[in-house]
C-alpha cells in the first residue's frame, strides 16, 4: 500500500512538472518580450537611410527559428500569409509579417526610381537588422515576387540566412513568361485567349472585360484554386490592398505572363552560389512550371524540392495538406542540423 502511493506521488508530480513545462514553453513563445506600450509585435521599422518605414508584425518567440515572409506582387501585402497563424504557432516558430515598401501597411512613395530589385535587397537587410535575425536563427521564405526577392538577398546576403524557402517562383522570368505561352495559355478555350489576346494588343488594361477573364480561366485555376466567390478573405484583402502603380511597373497588368521591369530577370547560372539549405516549394497547377522549380533545387548547393499537387500560386491557401508539413519539416530539419 506504501509503495502504490508513492508511486501515484511521484507520477502526480511528474503530471504536474509536465503541464508546467507546457505552460512555461506555451508562455514563452506568446512572449513577445516588448517593453514599454505594448503593441501585439508591431513594428514600424526606418529604411532607405531613414526617408521611410515599413510594417512589420512579429507572432511568437523561438530564439532558434524565426521566418520572414517576404510577400508577392510586387506591392501586394502580409495578409494573404494569415495562413501562417494556424500552423506556425503550433509549431513553436516564430515568423514576421512584412509589407514592403510602396505596400498597404508601410510608406507609399511616389518616386518610380526605388522599384528595383537590388533597393528591396537592402531594405529586407535593413528589416533583418532591426528585427537582429542572424544566421542561427533567420529563415527568409518568398512566395512569388517574395521568391525573387528572397533569391537575390541570398546572393548578396547569404552569410546573414540560415535557411531559405523559394516558394512558387521560377529562376527566370523569361522562362516564367514561355510557360505562360506555351503551357498555361493552350489551357484557355481558344476564343477565351483570342478575346484576351486582343485586349493586351490594346494595351486596354482597364478595361473590365480582362479580369472578367482571367479570373475564372486564369486565376481561379492557377493563382489561387477557390470560386471568386470562396475566395478567402485574406486573398481578397490583399488583392483589394495591391499598389497597382507599382505592380504594373515590375510585374506587368496580370499574373498572365510578365512584361514589366522583371521581364528580363534570370538568375538560373547564379543557382549553385547559394550554399545555405534551401527548399523550393512547386505547385502542380501553379503559374510557375514546377518541374523548374523541382530542377531549382538541384541546381543550390543543399536543396530539396516540395511539391504540392493540390495547389496553385497560392499553395499556402489551396493545398495546406502538402504545403505546412512540407515546410515545416524543413526548418524543423535545418534546425536540428538533420536537413
Amino acid at each position: 500500500m506504501k509503495n502504490l502511493i508513492i508511486s501515484a506521488t511521484i507520477l502526480l508530480l511528474l503530471s504536474c512538472q509536465a503541464k508546467n513545462d507546457l505552460k512555461d514553453e506555451k508562455t514563452s513563445y506568446l512572449d513577445l518580450r516588448e517593453t514599454g506600450v505594448k503593441s501585439a509585435g508591431i513594428k514600424m521599422i526606418p529604411v532607405h537611410n531613414g526617408a521611410y518605414k515599413v510594417w512589420t508584425k512579429r507572432i511568437g518567440n523561438n530564439p532558434r527559428m524565426k521566418v520572414l515572409l517576404l510577400h508577392g506582387g510586387p506591392a501586394a501585402t502580409h495578409e494573404y500569409f494569415e495562413s501562417f497563424e494556424s500552423f506556425f504557432p503550433q509549431e513553436g516558430i516564430e515568423f514576421y509579417y512584412y509589407d514592403q515598401l510602396g505596400s498597404y501597411y508601410s510608406d507609399q512613395p511616389t518616386d518610380s526610381s526605388l522599384w528595383t530589385t537590388a533597393r528591396f535587397v537592402e531594405e529586407v537587410e535593413e528589416v533583418r537588422k532591426a528585427l537582429q535575425l542572424d544566421n542561427s536563427n533567420f529563415y527568409l521564405l518568398g512566395n512569388s515576387w517574395g521568391g525573387i526577392l528572397a533569391m537575390e538577398y541570398a546572393l548578396k546576403y547569404q552569410q546573414n540566412l540560415k535557411g531559405l524557402i523559394i516558394c512558387n517562383m521560377m529562376a527566370s522570368c523569361p522562362d516564367y513568361g514561355k510557360y505562360a505561352d506555351e503551357v498555361l495559355a493552350k489551357q484557355f478555350e481558344p476564343s477565351v485567349l483570342q478575346e484576351i489576346r486582343a485586349i493586351e494588343a490594346k494595351k486596354d488594361f482597364s478595361n473590365p472585360r480582362y479580369m472578367e477573364l482571367l479570373m475564372p480561366n486564369f486565376y481561379e485555376k492557377h493563382l489561387c484554386r477557390f470560386p471568386a466567390s470562396e475566395m478567402p478573405d485574406p486573398v481578397n484583402r490583399t488583392f483589394k490592398h495591391l499598389n497597382p502603380t507599382i505592380y504594373t511597373l515590375m510585374q506587368g497588368p496580370s499574373e498572365f505572363g510578365i512584361s514589366g521591369r522583371l521581364e528580363k530577370w534570370d538568375i538560373k547560372a547564379r543557382l549553385p552560389e547559394i550554399t545555405v539549405p534551401t527548399l523550393t516549394v512547386g505547385a502542380t497547377h501553379d503559374t510557375m512550371d514546377p518541374k523548374h522549380m523541382e530542377w531549382m533545387s538541384t541546381q543550390v548547393k543543399k536543396g530539396h524540392f516540395l511539391l504540392c499537387p493540390e495547389g496553385s500560386h497560392m499553395s499556402m491557401w489551396d493545398d495546406q495538406q502538402h504545403f505546412f508539413p512540407g515546410v515545416v519539416k524543413f526548418i524543423k530539419a535545418v534546425d536540428n542540423n538533420s536537413f
